[in-house]
This record gives structure tokens, C-alpha cells and sequence, in this order.
């Protein structure tokens, strides 16, 4: 006897065709693995540095800038150190502003204050101006370009004035870079 809900076998209705059994089991899903960044936070919407409404995380940006603030004494320091101590170069100190009597000093210090006043300049232009870093790069490759010339006008001796220009462009590029890059991990925006 045969089922006559049920076709004969040489019978097999085609999909399409009336009889053709409309439920098919559903598929069985991949597997996905577990994603490994779960644990972590979503990251930050970008920050568009033509908004005008940034803000600073204050409490990082000056950590970051006190510690570019020590890495630029630290490069005025180990300078005067390799060239005058080791190899025996005079160099044309930049101002002593505490009247240390020392280039070591003075480098170092020189170095802390330009990093400290070119984080307060960041700060103010994060706050203040619509493109906060293409300003800052533009004053800070100005400052540069003077304080590396700056040894050439208060000594005619120019290999002490070329060495110098070179500590000195090395302290600005190294307060630049590590200030942008404190900048773009502080920057936020402020709530509308």
C-alpha cells in the first residue's frame, strides 16, 4: 500500500513544482569564534581636528607634557655631556634664565621651559582655534628654525655655533613630535 500523502519514488516532485514540500530545515549557522577585543572599550569616534568644539583631558595632556618637559632637559643634558665633556666642543649656550654658570644647565632648563610653553600654547589652540594642530606645527617649526639659528648670532666660531643649532633643533623636534602626539591620545570633544 502506498501513502497517498506521499508521492511513489520515480515520482519526487521538483522544488517549484506543486507537491514540493515548502518547509526546509534551516540551516545550521557557522560557528564564529569568539572575538579576542571584546575585553577591550570600543575605541573613539575620530576626532576631526577642524572642530571647534575639542576639548583637553587635562590631567593626561599635562602629564605627557611634563614628561616631554623631561626628555627635552634630558637631550639638553646627555648633549653638553657627549660634546663638551667627551669630545671637548665648546657650545654656545642658550640663556641662562637662573644663573646657573652652567651649560648643562642651561640646556636642560631651556629645554623643560620651551616644552612646558609649547604645551600651554597646545593647550590654548586645542581650546581656541578651529585646526589646532596644523597651527601649532606651523609655530612650532618657526620656533625651531630660530633656535637653531640662534647660536650663529652670538658666536663667530662656527663649529661651536653649528653644534649648538644642532642640540638645539634636536630639544624642538623632540618637544613637537612627543607634544602631537600627546595631543591626539588627549583630545576629545566637548558635549554639545
Amino acid at each position: 500500500m502506498s501513502d497517498p500523502n506521499f508521492p511513489p519514488r520515480g515520482n519526487v516532485p521538483q522544488p517549484g513544482s506543486p507537491g514540493h514540500p515548502q518547509g526546509v530545515p534551516p540551516a545550521i549557522p557557522p560557528t564564529v569564534p569568539p572575538d579576542p577585543h571584546v575585553d577591550f572599550p570600543a575605541p573613539h569616534e575620530p576626532v576631526n581636528p577642524a572642530d571647534p568644539r575639542l576639548a583637553v583631558e587635562v590631567g593626561r595632556f599635562w602629564a605627557g607634557a611634563a614628561a616631554t618637559a623631561l626628555v627635552a632637559a634630558l637631550i639638553g643634558l646627555v648633549a653638553v655631556i657627549i660634546l663638551e665633556r667627551i669630545f671637548s666642543f665648546t657650545l654656545v649656550p642658550p640663556p641662562d634664565i637662573f644663573s646657573t654658570a652652567s651649560h648643562q644647565a642651561a640646556f636642560a632648563i631651556d629645554g623643560a621651559i620651551l616644552a612646558l610653553l609649547a604645551a600651554g600654547l597646545l593647550h590654548v589652540l586645542i581650546l581656541t582655534t578651529p585646526r589646532p594642530r596644523a597651527f601649532f606645527g606651523w609655530i612650532m617649526a618657526l620656533v625651531i628654525v630660530v633656535i637653531t639659528a640662534l647660536p650663529f648670532a652670538w658666536t663667530t666660531d662656527t663649529t661651536s655655533a653649528v653644534l649648538s643649532g644642532l642640540v638645539n633643533l634636536l630639544i624642538g623636534v623632540a618637544v613637537w613630535s612627543l607634544l602631537a602626539g600627546v595631543a591626539g591620545r588627549t583630545i576629545v570633544r566637548r558635549p554639545v
